[in-house]
């Protein structure tokens, strides 16, 4: 039976990246919207593991399109989120390092650092937005993780979040313009650093990344 479950297995993700991501037409849909129903307070940018000393595309891209969003004036700050999960850097912070390095201003960047999953960056990224006083919240990333997470953020998180992924003609456009800008990511390094891989189980790690292992004591509104 587990070979049967191992063998099957990479078809059933494939098929889950095909279904699960949204089309180039409905990223554009989406991205109007948000500039019809605009400006948002804050948007959530869910972390991408830093490895090897430097961001790898996804991060670059997710980075990029927050600074794209910010510029249109469709954002007025920026969240990101995500703890040190796989490797010993805060995936917020190390997002922030960059996002700072290339014009983003300091005062619109906020961080969140205790999501470990997909699920998690939504859920605490919204209780992040709540505790500094935003209204009004989107989540930007690439199309496969915001189709992914849309229907746990209206069941679970914020049924009113906006939802905003990555249009890739727009990031096309600015490609030409992007830089890979040196950081001090040693800013972002966690000394207590023990990873996920070794805190919890396959099956635990595959479960909160579907519905996340929330502390719904976090980020309380004083």
């Amino acid at each position: 039976m587990r070979k049967i479950i191992l063998y099957v297995l990479p078809a059933v993700v494939m098929l889950c990246m095909l279904s699960c991501t949204f089309s180039a037409k409905a990223t554009r849909q989406l991205l109007q919207k948000a500039e019809n129903s605009g400006p948002f307070d804050v948007i959530i940018v869910p972390g991408i593991p830093f490895k090897d000393g430097k961001w790898d595309h996804i991060m670059k891209g997710r980075v990029y399109w927050s600074k794209y969003l910010f510029d249109k004036g469709i954002a007025k700050n920026i969240i990101y989120s995500g703890s040190s999960v796989y490797t010993a850097y805060y995936e917020a912070e190390i997002m922030a390092l960059y996002a700072k390095a290339i014009g983003i201003p300091g005062a619109h960047i906020y961080t969140e650092t205790k999501a470990e999953h997909s699920t998690e960056n939504a859920y605490y990224g919204s209780k992040r937005a709540q505790q500094l006083g935003f209204k009004r919240v989107a989540l930007a990333s690439d199309a496969f993780q915001t189709k992914l997470l849309r229907s746990y953020i209206r069941k679970k998180v914020n049924k009113d979040m906006a939802l905003i992924p990555m249009v890739i003609d727009t990031m096309k456009a600015i490609e030409p313009a992007m830089i890979d800008p040196e950081i001090h990511h040693e800013q972002a390094f966690n000394p207590g650093f023990v990873s996920i891989k070794e805190r919890e189980s396959w099956w635990k790690r595959l479960k909160g990344t579907i519905r996340g292992n929330m502390d719904t004591t976090a980020y309380s509104v004083k």
